[in-house]
């Protein structure tokens, strides 16, 4: 839900977006480079560098380009480019350190003999990160560089770039990493990333952003639950904190009930349910069933798990009675209870009536109130929590909830 002002589909005044349009625009100012003596080709092969790098190890020294290629005469240099496997690396100061002040993080320092001589154009053509994202902000008129704090390292090599092309760096605000629970680093490969994946469990987009907007930054009323134009006009990098959020599954599930119960008109609620429906749900009661289900969804992923016994049969055992009191007393509860509602035809049977017939049939009996309307919800679902009695009763039927608890009586004979 968050809209581009510009994109490859949209356009915009500093078209084109794709990297692979741009090439012409890489490799212009890396000619550029070469030609300043800032850049230089390297033709040293994967095998040469893979040595190098296990030299050093065995020396004890961070392992980095050694620099042979710095000083190849550049019009031979040139010559071999032309037939030669080669990239083009950007050539570090030797001496002195870079350094910017952080949007997040204040003053940063870098010794620049302690940082490579980077890749800015591979051997097939294409750049690096560190020299397109330079000459594309550059292009495209970028003021202000937010991106995670593992790019803090990278930063002096892009400011040597800037400084190289004669271009006035933007500012730059290195934002803290999402931690698991235990502060472990979110991944990938690890944990659960994808955009889809929070789609196909059902998360609203509002919510999921909601929550986002939270991890790292805070409301300065200390508001929880804003929409994403609030965020936009409170949003200040001053209150960015540097320790890494921890991504808290437990919050944003609870701030997704909230979106699902008090967020949503009754509309959008069944549009975004409709997806989720099992190819069984008995779509001329999906008002009903789901109004009854809405308060407990979490995740709209949830309303097979919490609507199933509505319209699928379920093996019943004794066993699921466990929470209920007075065991001994379940057979006989659960017997007048066929009785008393037998008595309600199809046209009286409602939550009211419902309600009326049970709370009467067990004030008359004496009988004791958690065991008889626990051993009902038990027997006509299958479950221990559910919906509120009267109306699931209502929304399940007549001829369900008799054959249901008639079964159940069975059990206890």
């Amino acid at each position: 839900g968050i809209e581009a002002d510009e994109s490859p589909v949209l356009g915009g005044p500093h078209a084109p977006y794709r990297q692979s349009e741009r090439l012409d625009q890489y490799q212009k100012y890396a000619d550029q480079l070469i030609a300043q003596g800032h850049a230089y080709y390297c033709f040293c092969s994967p095998e040469t560098l893979d040595q190098m790098r296990k030299d050093q190890q065995k020396a004890g020294k961070p392992p980095m380009y050694d620099g042979r290629c710095r000083d190849l005469d550049l019009e031979e240099a040139k010559k071999r480019a032309l037939s030669e496997p080669h990239v083009v690396r950007l050539r570090m100061p030797d001496t002195g350190t870079t350094s910017w002040k952080d949007l997040i993080r204040d003053e940063i320092s870098f010794e620049n003999v302690l940082i490579d001589d980077q890749v800015i154009i591979k051997s097939d053509g294409f750049p690096t990160y560190h020299l397109a994202v330079v000459v594309d902000d550059h292009a495209m008129k970028i003021t202000h560089v937010l991106r995670g704090e593992e790019w803090i390292s990278s930063t002096p090599k892009h400011l040597v770039l800037y400084e190289y092309l004669g271009w006035e760096p933007p500012m730059f605000a290195h934002m803290p990493l999402l931690r698991n629970a235990d502060h472990s680093k979110m991944s990938k490969r690890k944990n659960d990333v994808s955009i889809e994946s929070y789609q196909q469990k059902g998360y609203l987009p509002k919510a999921l952003r909601n929550y986002l907007c939270l991890l790292g930054w805070s409301h300065p009323d200390q508001t929880e639950l804003f929409d994403f134009e609030e965020f936009v006009a409170q949003f200040s990098i001053e209150r960015m904190q540097k320790t890494g959020p921890v991504f808290d599954h437990n919050k944003l599930n609870w701030m997704n009930g909230i979106y699902i119960r008090e967020k949503l008109t009754d509309e959008e609620f069944l549009d975004h349910c409709d997806r989720f429906l099992p190819s069984d749900f008995p779509v001329e009661k999906k008002v009903e069933i789901l109004a009854l289900v809405r308060d407990r969804l979490v995740v709209f992923s949830e309303i097979e798990e919490l609507t199933s016994f509505f319209y699928r049969e379920f093996e019943l055992s004794s066993d699921h009675f466990q929470k209920v009191k007075q065991k001994e007393k379940i057979g006989e509860y659960l017997n007048q209870t066929v009785e008393s509602l037998t008595a309600i035809d199809e046209d009286h049977w409602k939550a009211e009536q419902l309600e009326s017939a049970l709370r009467e049939l067990q004030e008359s009996n004496d009988f004791h109130k958690q065991t008889l309307f626990m051993s009902i919800r038990v027997a006509v679902s299958g479950r221990s929590a559910t919906p509120p009695l009267f109306d699931m009763l209502e929304v399940i039927g007549r001829e369900l909830t008799l054959k249901r608890l008639s079964d159940s009586v069975l059990l206890f004979q």
